[in-house]
């Protein structure tokens, strides 16, 4: 992996926000740089009709190639469009990462990261990429794991929910955790101007063990930041316990709480985190 290929590895795991733009619509490019999410993805896929997908490939490879930085979900694989995005997204420099929508067979996924040579995210929206999660995640490439709820809950028959969707978004955290890639990525909130409803699903995701959200509205993106942030109370509560100190393998009280190994480790994470 050269320099360049690891600073956007690097961005790819720690992002908690990823602001979703049409690929058709180059007069937003500039403005979704600027709105202050960890990172842009130009979308080639859903959000451009089939007539337009030239178009915004063209638009997309041109604005990356002037030294702008994004990362780029492609048509689907095994669709007549995909191919056409990979080779024109070859050697682009402002080329963040890859998204792959609905990548069901990890040989395929495989071929891409080679084809590509770029971080890439996988897109789980389907039954069986939730299954084969794993193997997904064990491509060499492959940086983070991302949740299409909507898609996945048509897949499934099921209805989107928090409590629909908990066990597909645990299992992802799982996953992640035993591949050794970063924290999964949740779904969007469609309802851009509930920043309610949004703070809602960052704290179900920050719960599961989530680390970041796809965003399909600039205005989502501060209450996402704040949203992934530790609380004043959880920083409090962390330094009260990294402050305590311990005699060899003895379990100590800190207001009352008990404290032990995996106590000690999530309050280091949310010191971590805080920073």
């Amino acid at each position: 992996m050269n320099t360049n290929q690891f600073s956007c590895a690097v961005l790819v795991r720690t992002a908690r926000s990823l602001l979703f733009v049409p690929g058709d619509r180059p007069g937003r490019f500039d403005q979704a740089a600027a709105a202050g999410a960890d990172a842009v993805i130009l979308d080639l896929e859903d959000a451009v009709s089939s007539e337009r997908k030239e178009i915004a490939r063209t638009e997309v490879a041109s604005w990356l190639d002037r030294g702008d930085y994004a990362c780029v979900r492609v048509n689907a694989v095994g669709g007549p469009e995909h191919q056409r995005d990979l080779d024109a997204l070859r050697a682009l420099p402002g080329l963040l990462a890859v998204m792959v929508p609905k990548p069901d067979d990890p040989a395929r996924l495989a071929a891409i990261a080679e084809h590509v040579r770029m971080p890439m995210i996988a897109l789980v929206e389907t039954a069986t990429s939730l299954l084969r999660a794993t193997e997904l995640a064990a491509v060499p490439g492959v940086e983070r794991l991302a949740f299409g709820h909507l898609d996945y809950a048509a897949d499934i028959g099921a209805t989107p929910t928090q409590t629909a969707m908990r066990h597909a978004r645990s299992t992802l955290v799982a996953v992640s955790r035993a591949a050794g890639v970063a924290g999964p990525i949740d779904g969007v909130t469609t309802a851009i101007d509930d920043l309610g409803g949004l703070s809602k699903d960052v704290a179900c995701a920050r719960e599961l063990g989530m680390t970041g959200k796809l965003l399909v509205h600039p205005r989502q993106v501060v209450g996402t930041h704040n949203g992934f942030r530790p609380t004043d109370d959880e920083i409090r509560w962390a330094r009260s316990v990294t402050d305590a100190t311990t005699t060899g393998d003895e379990a100590l009280s800190v207001d009352g709480q008990m404290v032990d190994a995996p106590v000690l480790a999530r309050a280091a994470a949310l010191l971590h985190q805080a920073e």
